[in-house]
Formats: structure tokens, C-alpha cells, sequence
């Protein structure tokens, strides 16, 4: 009878510890599918995509930053 109540004992420390774990992945995966997606543009310079609002615009469109702006339109 008591190897019975240690057995029944692991088993709920068991399931209890899966359950606490299992809600936090959830609350993890939930917090990615709201997040709000981030429109990317590539460079026309060396084709590298970035977020827009990181991307330098220049007179024939958007770079990844100043030099390959300055590189490409001059």
C-alpha cells in the first residue's frame, strides 16, 4: 500500500510539473502569432533584405545603408 501512494505521488508530481510547463510554452507561442509582421525591402545594391523602416532611401529606390547608397547612385 505505501509503494502504491509514492507511485500515485510521482505520477501527480509528474503530471502537475508537465502542465505548469506545457502553459508556459502556450503563453510563448501565442505571443508570436501576435506579433505584427514587418514589411522587408532588399537593398539594390547588394540585394540584402532589411525592415523598411531600417532601409536608407536614395534617389532610385531603397539601401541598407548610406554607403551602398552613395556606391550605387554615383
Amino acid at each position: 500500500m505505501k509503494y502504491l501512494l509514492l507511485f500515485l505521488l510521482a505520477l501527480l508530481i509528474i503530471w502537475q510539473w508537465r502542465t505548469h510547463r506545457g502553459n508556459k510554452s502556450t503563453h510563448t507561442a501565442s505571443k508570436r502569432r501576435n506579433a505584427l509582421p514587418i514589411d522587408m525591402v532588399p537593398c539594390l545594391d547588394c540585394g540584402v533584405h532589411l525592415a523598411l523602416q531600417d532601409a536608407v532611401q536614395g534617389k532610385e529606390g531603397l539601401y541598407c545603408s548610406a554607403a551602398h547608397r552613395q556606391r550605387h547612385e554615383h
